[in-house]
């Protein structure tokens, strides 16, 4: 997709929703069930089950996924595709390119080790790699706007309203 492209694909949505905010807002879901014979979560994608369970680290076997590698892994496909839809939309030459994330936890917090130990990451890394030969301030400008639309670094950067609810 070229930059004309995808700049008529997103005008009408765009003219939208300057016209009726209220048609910008949606709510996104995810579903899981709790699996009646181990320590894990089904999670729903839409795509496939991905069933998550307890990283090694915490007494986990491996087999399951780990919620902090989704974690990481929903940044790296939202900072992948945020930049691959800026560099389209800014006419940015662009080859072959990477996202990495990494993140730091230190699992006492989590095993309720050491009370004093926060439990989550201490520290996300986001690293791209990129295959172009544009001057270092269009790189510069790529990764800030990249920045600023990843829905998900947002998200981790700004920490939402949370709430948290149960039912019978």
């Amino acid at each position: 997709m070229d930059s004309t492209a995808l700049k008529a694909m997103q005008a009408p949505l765009k003219d939208a929703y300057r016209e009726d905010a209220a048609k910008a807002l949606i709510t996104l879901k995810a579903r899981g069930t709790l699996d009646d014979q181990s320590i894990a979560c089904k999670v729903e994608t839409g795509r496939a089950l991905a069933v998550a369970g307890l990283h090694p680290a915490t007494g986990g076997s491996g087999l399951e996924l780990c919620s902090g590698d989704m974690l990481l892994e929903a940044l790296v496909a939202c900072a992948g595709v945020t930049l691959k839809a800026v560099a389209t939309a800014l006419e940015f030459k662009l080859g072959r390119a990477t996202v990495e994330a990494e993140g730091d936890l230190d699992f006492r917090g989590t095993l309720g080790v050491a009370r004093d130990t926060p439990v989550g990451f201490r520290e996300i890394r986001l690293k791209f790699d990129l295959d172009t030969d544009e001057p270092q301030e269009r790189i510069d400008s790529l990764i800030k706007l990249t920045e600023r639309y990843c829905v998900v670094f947002q998200t981790i950067n700004n920490k939402p309203a949370l709430s948290v609810s149960a039912g019978r």
